[in-house]
């Protein structure tokens, strides 16, 4: 046999994760709410059955909700966060070629001379009695048609959670998926294929290369030799190095303290620094911004931003927090209640490739510093150690009303078990 991709996609993540904990809640309509409770944005098959849509506004459902007893939570993303590496861990135990494409989906290269769908068969067993989280797997030729299959084998249950295209009836298959369902074509892409008559998956793998080149991109093209079974897409071993870094959020409730406003502004910095040092890069800029809520009317409005020059490329959080927090004095206007803040770190660069300032010497202490800090938070949890600036308490922070333990990632919230006399 030839070596296929095999797409592992967790079954309606945030769902499962929610009830892993929770097992009378199987078989019951669940959703998940975003950023301070405000969207849908997972449900349950059972939800879905309702008629309840995807990022639809949670307001505007709740007597829906209420009616069918459906049970709702926050975003709780440090349990989804933990979840997801648990998955991966296993993944990547059995194994050596795995590519973490998101939080719940994964690419494996399986190889030649085994029976492919009883192997994924045997890692679905296996993902599931390790963590308890469900998944789908589709197998095909090149990463494209693993996404297909996977759609396949999601949504029909009659296959077992694991499908893998044959050559004998891909046509049919690749005529019943919508072009807009393909892997690669957003929504421009598709509304141009459909204007030239190219509604499905079949009719874009068959498209003249010339058209697709022309009018698609090379991109296009790749995604229509991927449909024929032509791999143009092989695994990522590591992502690319992003070429900027945003952290922001919505706050709970409207802030007008500028003292709030740096906590904010701080744990962004220090969030987004986190992820700088994980790629091995370093910030020559940061950029702070903050906005009122422009659908409040009656309100004074204001949304400022403001870039800061930083005198040598760093990751160091410090150093980039007091920028940061200088830069938001000067955008700050009292008398406005801000509902969001965030920041971007720009030209970024690798930590090797900084260049030298006689003025400003590099004090290895700081990186240091900086690495401890990363393992502590990295073994015990997120803000175990954090800094001052950030505050404590953050009044500002984001409204869940609904959020579930922590399960696995805190102590206060680890499950207890008692056994009876």
């Amino acid at each position: 046999m030839n070596k296929l991709f095999a797409l592992v996609d967790c079954n309606n993540f945030y769902a499962s994760c929610e009830r892993l904990f929770r097992p009378e809640l199987r078989g019951r309509p669940l959703v998940v709410l975003s950023n301070n409770d405000g969207c849908i944005v997972a449900r349950s098959n059972e939800a879905k059955a309702l008629g309840i849509p995807m990022g639809g506004p949670y307001f505007k459902y709740k007597a829906l909700i209420r009616q069918h007893d459906v049970q709702v939570f926050s975003s709780n993303y440090t349990l989804y966060g933990d979840l997801s590496h648990r998955v991966m861990t296993v993944l990547q135990d059995m194994e050596p070629e795995v590519e973490i494409y998101s939080i719940d989906e994964a690419f494996i290269s399986l190889p030649p001379g085994q029976d492919q769908r009883h192997y994924a068969r045997r890692l679905k067993a296996r993902v599931e009695q390790w963590v308890g989280i469900p998944v789908s797997i589709g197998l095909g030729p090149t990463k494209t048609l693993a996404k297909v299959a996977g759609d396949i084998a999601k949504k029909k249950a009659e296959h077992g959670g694991v499908f893998s295209l044959e050559a004998d009836s891909l046509d049919d298959l690749l005529a019943a998926v919508a072009v807009g369902d393909v892997w690669g074509i957003g929504r421009r892409s598709e509304e141009k294929l459909q204007r030239w008559g190219i509604y499905n998956a079949q009719q874009l793998r068959d498209a003249d290369d010339t058209w697709l080149r022309k009018n698609l991109t090379v991109t296009g093209l790749r995604t229509a030799m991927e449909l024929r079974g032509v791999s143009c897409h092989p695994l990522a071993h590591s992502p690319p190095s992003k070429k900027s870094i945003t952290s922001s959020r919505s706050f709970g409730s409207p802030v007008s303290s500028l003292v709030s406003l740096k906590e904010a502004v701080a744990t962004h910095v220090a969030i987004a620094a986190e992820k700088l040092r994980g790629q091995g890069a370093a910030a020559s800029t940061i950029q702070v911004f903050i906005r009122t809520n422009r659908f409040k009317e009656g309100e004074p409005q204001h949304a400022g931003s403001i870039s800061c020059s930083l005198p040598q490329a760093t990751s160091h959080t410090p150093t980039m927090i007091s920028h940061a927090l200088r830069g938001l004095a000067r955008i700050h206007k009292p008398g406005h209640a801000y509902n969001k803040a965030g920041i971007i770190l720009m030209e970024l660069s690798g930590q090797n490739q900084i260049q030298p300032n006689l003025f400003c010497p590099v004090d290895k202490e700081d990186s240091r510093l900086m690495a401890s800090v990363d393992r502590i938070n990295s073994r015990w949890g997120r803000n175990t150690v954090q800094f001052a600036a950030a505050g404590l308490a953050k009044p500002w922070g984001m409204k869940q009303s609904h959020k579930s333990p922590a399960y696995t990632c805190s102590w206060q919230d680890l499950p207890l078990v008692t056994a009876g006399t």
